[in-house]
């Protein structure tokens, strides 16, 4: 799941600017001051979010809020931050905020459908992605089926799984995502040969995988008896990645 975090990170800089498709709380080109005052303090919170100053960014948000008490954006990013800081029951929160500000802010929808599969609410999580992909203004809606389908496959819904990854790759063909997303389905369901397939166009365009998707790389050559592309990952993973727990786990040779 931690990859789908860049994903998730992604699409929260871009739902500051509201391409979720949402209304409430944007300001318009005649909006008012404080709107915009609000809308450029939640981006600076998202900024200082991406690099981890959590302190400044929950700052940004304060300012944000004092400006425009009921800018839904606001609430979402908070609701990002506070989800790193473990403050859950305030983060969901902060989500449930934004979202009665702007129902059809497919952001915030994606966001917590992420917050909820981080803390093992998968069951209430899917929906909220599917929430987030209704909305036809919605620009990434690959991000949110892939997500929806990670979350799937972590309570064993594989068919359901699979059907996400698939409507994403039918929006965005190369998505990396949802390519790796269908690697590792596929190795789990057996089918290796497809699972190799699926790999192989996800690390066209993933040059530096992390080492959770290089002990897939491995794992599958295994199973396809292909002996030196398995010794070809399993060289970058020790290389690279010499304290993972995947590298313990080739060293054991598991």
């Amino acid at each position: 799941m931690r990859s789908l975090g860049l994903a998730l990170l992604v699409l929260l800089l871009s739902g500051c600017a509201s391409d979720g498709g949402g209304s409430a709380g944007t300001p318009t080109e005649g909006g008012s001051r404080s709107q915009a005052i609000a809308k450029i303090h939640t981006e600076l919170a998202a900024a200082y979010f991406e690099r981890k100053q959590y302190g400044v960014a929950l700052q940004e948000i304060d300012i944000a809020l004092k400006a425009e008490s009921a800018y839904a954006p606001a609430f979402n990013v908070r609701g990002l931050i506070r989800t790193e800081l473990r403050e859950d029951e305030k983060a969901d929160e902060d989500f449930r905020r934004s979202l009665q500000l702007d129902k059809r802010d497919s952001s915030t929808h994606n966001n917590y459908g992420w917050f909820l599969c981080q803390r093992g609410r998968e069951k209430e999580a899917i929906p909220q992605f599917i929430e987030a992909v209704k909305n036809p203004l919605y620009t990434t809606p690959e991000t949110a089926y892939v997500n929806a389908g990670s979350c799937a496959k972590k309570i064993g819904r594989l068919k359901e799984a699979e059907d996400y990854f698939q409507r994403a790759l039918a929006r965005q063909p190369n998505y990396a995502e949802a390519l790796y997303g269908m690697a590792d389905l596929s190795f789990i369901q057996q089918d290796f040969a497809g699972a190799k397939s699926y790999f192989l166009r996800f690390i066209k365009d993933t040059p530096e995988p992390s080492a959770e998707r290089l002990w897939l790389a491995v794992r599958i050559e295994r199973k396809m008896g292909d002996r030196n592309s398995e010794q070809s990952y399993a060289l970058q993973l020790r290389k690279r990645f010499p304290d993972a727990r995947e590298t313990q786990l080739l060293l054991k040779g598991e």
